[in-house]
């Protein structure tokens, strides 16, 4: 199941980063771009990083904080810990 809003955006069912071209798409392992994970977090078919969903979730804080994208990151903390275990990477864990 994708995760999309109104527009009909994709994100990474790993990191929920917006999948807005194919420029961060992930990889399969036959080189072909893959529809559901980004760049960042899948590359040639398997996971760049293994890790708990908490800890993807305070990587993805730090990112978004360093970027100036969280203005509060409690409030984004709970909105990931939300979100995420919605995500196809997450939802059996």
């Amino acid at each position: 199941m994708e995760i999309t809003n109104e527009k009909q955006e994709t994100y990474c069912q790993s990191c929920g980063m917006p999948l807005t071209s194919d420029e961060v798409l992930g990889s399969n392992r036959d080189g072909g771009k893959n529809q559901e994970y980004c760049v960042y977090c899948y590359k040639d078919g398997a996971f760049t990083t293994e890790e708990t969903m908490e800890e993807m979730i305070e990587s993805c804080l730090k990112h978004g904080g360093d970027s100036g994208i969280f203005a509060d990151k409690d409030q984004a903390r709970k909105m990931m810990q939300d979100w995420f275990p919605t995500l196809k990477r997450w939802k059996n864990t």
